[in-house]
């Protein structure tokens, strides 16, 4: 594998980091700031070309190589500015299961950031488990009715819409009954509460609950019952470390660590070093078997292992070095620690491994 940039590719990073170095200091880069601004970095990024590079162009994409997303996020970290918005997970889903109207009507207000969505998945008592969902969405006349309650919602407060799945049919086996939606949040029968997290930050997640919120039968992605094989798309898209960019985030935190050190570095922080390296190296392998047009599908449990025990690596890092002297890092740690439940847990991750790619217990 070559990982070196193409004539094309450098030119691309190098028009990057001009513009990033034009950006310094417009946008906050964490807390309740970098949530609230997201929505005008969404639209910065997609506005200069940096954003959306890998989706289709019939939506606002321009259809480069998944390299280019890469580009992007690791330009950004080394640049200290605010994530790249994460968003791929759903354009894939819709992508893959929604109908060509569906698509034209969504995908191109999802990419450009004039839209902002949010994903009704997670609920208090179904989150790793999602088969088993109480969310109801009951047929009436050209409507559907929603019921139910969601929680560990990114960006609801601010969100127009949202990819709820709802059980349509309580006669079939749990995860053949769920139906997806495009829900809009500005309708009556929706309440948004924001949750406020041990880091401080009140902006990032929310619950969401649907008292008798109509959404048409047109919104629904997929036929009845379709709603699960949209979220095993949208799952192992999500968990793949290429698409967030988490890789280039970890490196930039490992960098500030170090940088406050004065003589030889807690074993917790060269640790951290490793885990980082390892990841990125992973990263590029998983981008050159995309590029060969290879798929991924319960692999992405894998990536998603490695990106927890990375980012709770560099979680100890800065508690070990900063301690509770520097907010911000420290609030990295604090963070950290949900990384083995959000996007499901970890044992979920390794049942998943042992059955579908090891073959064990079946």
């Amino acid at each position: 594998m070559d990982f070196r940039d193409s004539p094309e590719e450098a030119a691309f990073r190098d028009r990057l980091r001009t513009w990033l170095t034009e950006q310094k200091g417009k946008f906050p880069t964490s807390g309740d700031e970098y949530w609230a601004a997201q929505g005008d970095w969404h639209r910065a990024l997609y506005g200069a070309g940096f954003f959306g590079t890998s989706w289709p162009k019939e939506f606002g994409g321009q259809e480069l190589p998944p390299v280019y997303d890469v580009i992007v996020d690791e330009e950004i970290a080394k640049a200290g500015a605010p994530a790249r918005p994460s968003l791929g997970y759903l354009v894939v889903g819709l992508g893959h299961h929604g109908s060509k109207e569906l698509q034209q009507r969504f995908l191109p207000g999802m990419i450009n950031g004039t839209e902002r969505w949010c994903q009704g998945f997670s609920e208090p008592g179904a989150g790793s488990d999602l088969a088993s969902l109480t969310t109801t969405a009951t047929r009436d006349g050209d409507e559907y009715v929603i019921h139910g309650h969601k929680v560990w919602t990114s960006y609801s407060d601010v969100a127009d819409w949202c990819l709820v799945l709802a059980r349509t049919d309580k006669e079939v086996a749990k995860h053949k009954g769920i139906s997806a939606f495009i829900v809009s949040m500005h309708r009556p029968g929706i309440e948004q509460r924001p949750l406020k997290m041990i880091s401080g930050v009140t902006k990032e997640f929310g619950q969401v609950l649907f008292d008798g919120a109509r959404v048409p039968v047109e919104n629904m992605v997929g036929a009845p019952g379709e709603g699960w094989k949209l979220a095993m798309t949208v799952v192992s898209h999500e968990r793949e470390p290429s698409t967030l960019g988490f890789s280039a985030r970890y490196g930039k935190l490992v960098r500030q660590l170090s940088s406050r050190v004065d003589g030889p570095p807690p074993e917790a922080l060269s640790w951290a070093w490793v885990q980082t390296e390892m990841l990125r190296l992973h990263v590029r392998r998983r981008l050159s078997e995309q590029l060969d047009g290879i798929t991924h599908g319960p692999q992405g449990s894998l990536d998603k292992l490695l990106m927890t025990w990375t980012e709770q690596a560099v979680g100890h890092a800065a508690l070990a070095t900063v301690g509770t002297s520097d907010p911000e890092l420290f609030g990295a740690y604090m963070y950290s620690r949900a990384q083995s439940v959000m996007g499901g847990t970890s044992q979920i991750q390794k049942n998943i491994i042992a059955q579908r790619i090891l073959g064990l217990g079946v």
